[in-house]
C-alpha cells in the first residue's frame, strides 16, 4: 500500500495473481481462446440474421417483434421471467421501433464477433458483447447467454492482454491508452520522466 503525498489518495496495489490473471503477456494463449470462441458465436448469429428474413433489408423488424411479444408473455404467472420494468421497456422502447433494433442486433453482433476474433478493442467488444447478452437474459433467454456473458466480465477484467494474440497487441501502444505510451491518449507520467508506465 502506497500513499501520494500531494493528493492524501491511498493506493492498494494489485495482487499478483490478478496481475499475472488479466495483465501479463504470459497468459495470451489462454485469452486468446477465451475471445475465440464467444466470438466466433457472436459473429455466426449476426451473419444468419442477415441471411434469415425479418431481420434487415425488406420486413426488418418483424423478427425483434416477435421476440419482444415472447418475452412480454413471460411476465405473468407464479414465477415470472420477465420483469416489469423490462417488459415496459421491450413494449415502449423495442417494440415500437423493432427495424431499428433488428439492425443494432444485426450488425452488432457481427462487429462485436470480429472485433473478439480479430482481437481488436477487446476490452470495449466484450462490453458490448455482455450488454447483449444480459439483454437477452432480461428477456428470459438463456442458452448459451449466461456462459457468454461470463467470458465477456472476465475479457474485460483481462483488456490489457486479452487481444495481445491479435490487433491490440499493436492497436493499444499506437492509441497510447493507459499503461501504454501513444500519441492519442497518453499516460501519467511517472516520477517527473515524462514516460508512461507499461502494463505489458
Amino acid at each position: 500500500m502506497s500513499a501520494n503525498v500531494d493528493t492524501g489518495r491511498t493506493e492498494i496495489p494489485e495482487p499478483n495473481l490478478t496481475r499475472y490473471l488479466f495483465a501479463d503477456t504470459r497468459m495470451a494463449p489462454f485469452w486468446f481462446a477465451v475471445r475465440v470462441y464467444p466470438g466466433y458465436l457472436w459473429l455466426t448469429e449476426g451473419i444468419g440474421k442477415v441471411t434469415e428474413g425479418g431481420w434487415i433489408g425488406q420486413g426488418a423488424g418483424g423478427a425483434v417483434k416477435g421476440f419482444a411479444q415472447g418475452a412480454l408473455a413471460q411476465t405473468t404467472g407464479e414465477h415470472p421471467q420477465v420483469t416489469q420494468w423490462y417488459a415496459w421497456f421491450l413494449q415502449n422502447a423495442v417494440i415500437p421501433h423493432a427495424a431499428l433494433f433488428s439492425y443494432l442486433i444485426t450488425f452488432g453482433e457481427i462487429l462485436v464477433g470480429l472485433a473478439l476474433i480479430l482481437g481488436l478493442f477487446t476490452g470495449i467488444a466484450a462490453f458490448f458483447g455482455a450488454f447483449m447478452n444480459a439483454s437477452f437474459i432480461f428477456a428470459g433467454t438463456a442458452g448459451a447467454n449466461p456462459l457468454m456473458f461470463i467470458l465477456a466480465i472476465l475479457l474485460i477484467f483481462a483488456w490489457r492482454v486479452a487481444g495481445y494474440w491479435g490487433l491490440d497487441r499493436w492497436a493499444l501502444p499506437a492509441l497510447g491508452v493507459p499503461g501504454y505510451p501513444g500519441t492519442l491518449f497518453r499516460g501519467r507520467s511517472v516520477g517527473g520522466t515524462g514516460q508512461s508506465p507499461r502494463i505489458l
